[in-house]
């Protein structure tokens, strides 16, 4: 009897400790330049904020004696989270994704929430899929969207990603992969040209 294949989700809700950080990491490093666009038009919040949190992520995962004051980091994100009623533009979406995503990430490290690698792989995929939405004029089926170009990289990078973290231990060889990977596209998950 064949094996049933495991869904995008289920898979990243199996993962524990550094490979789901690792997972959520290289899925948020796609995402940083959608709240930075978004920064950037409206002048709010602080983009930097994001890299230097989301290096420190990586550094920590690279080496292991690395010490971070999470909590602190988590509390800045949450402080610089847009609120979509105070934003009459598409942009303002991405951005709470990212940030939401961020939260996640950094609730998983410090314990808080340990299903935050299931978290971020849906709201990456979901910021795909508000985006076809968007593009499209909302009226589409699931089937089309599940079809759109975009949203087919999306689960074959998320699934990429899972492949190369289940075969191997985290170290700071793997986190140069998985950064490597997410950024040789040159893309975020929804499209926008990646920015440092």
């Amino acid at each position: 009897m064949m094996k049933k294949k495991l869904s995008t989700f289920a898979r990243a809700r199996a993962l524990t400790d550094k490979s789901a950080i690792a997972f959520s990491a290289a899925l948020l490093e796609r995402m940083l330049t959608n709240y930075q666009l978004f920064s950037e038009a409206t002048e709010f919040g602080d983009a930097s904020e994001f890299r230097t949190t989301l290096n420190c992520v990586w550094e920590w995962l690279s080496v292991p004696k690395a010490k971070m004051n999470f909590a602190t980091r988590l509390e800045r994100i949450e402080e610089i989270t847009p609120d979509a009623a105070d934003f009459d533009m598409y942009g303002v979406y991405p951005a709470i994704d990212t940030a939401m995503s961020m939260q996640a990430l950094l609730q998983l490290i410090l314990g808080e929430d340990l299903q935050g690698a299931v978290v971020v792989s849906k709201l990456s995929q979901g910021s795909v899929e508000a985006y076809i939405l968007q593009e499209a004029g909302d009226d589409l089926e699931n089937q089309q969207i599940a079809a759109h170009p975009l949203m087919q990289w999306e689960v074959a990078l998320q699934n990429e990603l899972l492949d190369i973290i289940e075969a191997e231990s985290v170290s700071a060889a793997l986190c140069k992969q998985l950064r490597t990977l997410v950024r040789e596209e040159g893309i975020s998950n929804i499209g926008i040209e990646l920015t440092d």
